[in-house]
């Protein structure tokens, strides 16, 4: 079974908006809703976890009849203090009714050009392993600096991926790894793979897709809004 968890407990402060973005309207549609529909139309998710703040939830659930039409919604779990720990209480929400060998496709409600494409492409790639990333490669020369203000040395970038989600993760083993980390580590981790690295889990690359950004800025939102009136 493939349980998806979109991450939607952000309060998305860079953005300057009255609400987090991923609430933000795009042609009529919470952003949000964009993600919850290739999510619900895929073949291969069977089930819809959201970890979302509960002043929005009720919000949310006035949304799935339209953007939900397989009824794969399950329930909500709380935010956490960090999206790693948000991502961990989504986990023991989903093991309450998934088997372990399960997986968690874990992605941001604030990433909206998710497609049916990468989602396939995610859940094949999968099989066999503990988890999978899809990888953009580095296009600019990379450089280190110890101090940020010098630089200290210059990167190979051919070996250097800028990692996005969504993340898939074999559900019980990905469930440990961040266990492990409890209670402090988890408060530094910035992506979902690190637990599963750090845990020396079985994880597999495979080519990102640049259309699949996340709304931060509001080049960013600006840039959605494009894409979408041009659609």
């Amino acid at each position: 079974m493939n349980i998806a968890l979109i991450l939607s407990g952000g309060t998305g402060t860079r953005l300057a908006s009255d609400i987090p973005k991923q609430y933000i309207e795009v042609r009529g549609k919470p952003i949000i809703s964009y993600c919850i529909e290739s999510l619900s139309a895929h073949k291969q998710i069977d089930m819809i976890q959201i970890a979302a703040d509960f002043a929005w939830q009720k919000p949310i659930r006035s949304w799935l009849p339209a953007y939900d039409p397989g009824k794969k919604f399950r329930g909500f779990s709380a935010p956490g203090s960090n999206r790693q720990l948000s991502i961990l209480n989504g986990l023991e929400a989903i093991r309450k009714y998934a088997d372990d060998s399960d997986y968690v496709f874990i992605h941001d409600a604030a990433r909206p050009l998710l497609s049916q494409k990468q989602i396939t492409a995610c859940l094949d790639a999968v099989k066999g392993h503990d988890g999978v990333i899809p990888l953009l490669p580095m296009k600019d020369t990379v450089y280190s600096s110890a101090d940020g203000k010098r630089i200290t040395a210059l990167l190979d970038r051919s070996e250097i991926y800028a990692g996005q989600a969504p993340e898939v993760f074999r559900l019980g083993v990905y469930y440990a790894a961040n266990v492990r980390l409890l209670p402090d580590r988890i408060k530094h981790i910035n992506g979902s793979t690190e637990p599963a690295v750090m845990a020396g889990l079985d994880v597999v690359m495979i080519p990102g897709d640049e259309n699949n950004f996340k709304i931060t800025t509001k080049a960013d939102l600006e840039r959605f809004r494009s894409i979408v009136r041009e659609s």
